[in-house]
């Protein structure tokens, strides 16, 4: 009998299983919605990225149908050889426009703008000086490009200055962070980060994902919230979240630009986006551009349903082994869905200190990230009901 070299694998299973840290998928039954069918419960969502509901808004549907009927559903290729369509060239272009940059180029995730730009930038003579709850993305990314890695403490640009400082000035040097962190919510230190890198000529690059489409002019994402354009040489957003659809994207200068069509991996050997997906994301910023009280209701009616008073401490007892499903009073009907972290130094914090949401659902909005919530799940409830029912 063959013995199964993967055995190892049901051992590494178990022992998730032993400490609580266990996953299985969970089944979305209907659109993604704030109120929406997981695993055929009826729940109020607080898992979603689909921070402004686009991902059914009716313009980015028609633009989807369109190109689907116009252009197939598919590219065919990759985009150096056969796989660039001009509605490809379309949204890179708005893209740039709309982060005020040269240019930019999509990639297929804003996992693979992440790890594909800061890997082909970057060699084993480099170093990267990298905020320490960056992306899984960002670390990946950065362990490829071989380039000696130094972590500061969160958002500390104290700290990072200091790690510059010692380091070689002729040596390439990139200072990364998040623009807004997924985990906790908070804002990076990015005006002072920013201070850092042209004090010791150093590349800055901002990773704006969960920022996009909500912080900034028409959600233009934290470097126009902060009044940094032309401070950030690398800025990498994503096409996932707020903007409803799929993909992630690098925006910078032409030259920055031109060399990931040349060196980025995953922009050379993966195809390219199909048609509905490019469509959607053109008309998603259609939207951020003619419908910016999205973002402004948003923000108020967040404020409006989750002022300091309804801000409570989870109990720890609340923080289960099975993340997922709270009922928290039979006479509410919904449940809410929320799903903690994976990793065993977050899930021990988020036990003990409580559940870090995201944002706030209601029938009209999906979440804004910030600020970072500590909320109990049951007056998240009311407060989530109360406003789906306006």
């Amino acid at each position: 009998m063959r013995i199964d070299p993967l055995q190892y694998l049901s051992e590494e299973l178990e022992t998730l299983k032993s400490q609580g840290l266990y996953r299985r998928l969970r089944v979305l039954d209907e659109e993604q919605k704030a109120h929406t069918s997981i695993d055929h419960r009826s729940v109020v969502n607080l898992s979603s990225n689909n921070y402004l509901g686009l991902t059914t808004h009716p313009r980015l549907r028609q633009r989807a149908l369109e190109a689907t009927q116009t252009l197939g559903v598919g590219s065919g290729s990759v985009r150096t050889i056969a796989g660039t369509m001009s509605i490809h060239m379309e949204l890179e272009r708005r893209l740039a426009e709309f982060k005020r940059t040269e240019a930019t180029v999509v990639f297929q995730s804003g996992f693979t703008a992440n790890a594909g730009t800061v890997s082909s930038i970057l060699g084993k003579d480099d170093f990267i000086i990298s905020d320490e709850l960056n992306h899984a993305s960002i670390i990946d990314g950065a362990r490829l490009s071989r380039a000696t890695i130094k972590v500061f403490p969160h958002r500390d640009a104290k700290a990072a200055r200091a790690i510059v400082q010692e380091l070689p000035r002729e040596r390439r040097r990139l200072i990364i962070s998040d623009g807004v962190f997924s985990m906790d919510g908070d804002l990076g230190a990015l005006p002072a980060l920013c201070d850092v890198a042209d004090e010791f000529g150093c590349i800055m690059m901002v990773d704006d994902a969960h920022a996009s489409g909500v912080f900034g002019a028409n959600g233009r994402g934290t470097i126009d919230h902060f009044g940094l354009h032309g401070r950030v040489d690398i800025q990498v957003g994503t096409l996932s979240k707020a903007i409803g659809a799929l993909g992630g994207y690098v925006a910078g200068s032409r030259a920055l630009i031109d060399f990931l069509h040349h060196r980025a991996r995953p922009f050379l050997f993966s195809t390219s986006h199909p048609p509905a997906v490019a469509a959607s994301c053109l008309a998603a910023i259609d939207v951020l551009e003619g419908e910016p009280q999205l973002i402004e209701r948003l923000v108020v009616a967040f404020k409006q349903a989750l002022g300091e008073e309804n801000v409570v401490k989870m109990p720890p007892m609340m923080a289960s082994e099975d993340f997922g499903y709270f009922s928290m009073d039979q006479k509410i009907p919904a449940t809410i869905f929320w799903l903690g972290a994976s990793d065993p130094a977050k899930v021990k914090a988020s036990r003990e200190s409580g559940v870090a949401l995201p944002g706030l659902h209601s029938a009209l909005f999906a979440p804004v990230p910030e600020p970072t919530l500590r909320t109990g799940v049951k007056a998240m409830t009311s407060a989530v009901l109360d406003l789906m029912k306006k």
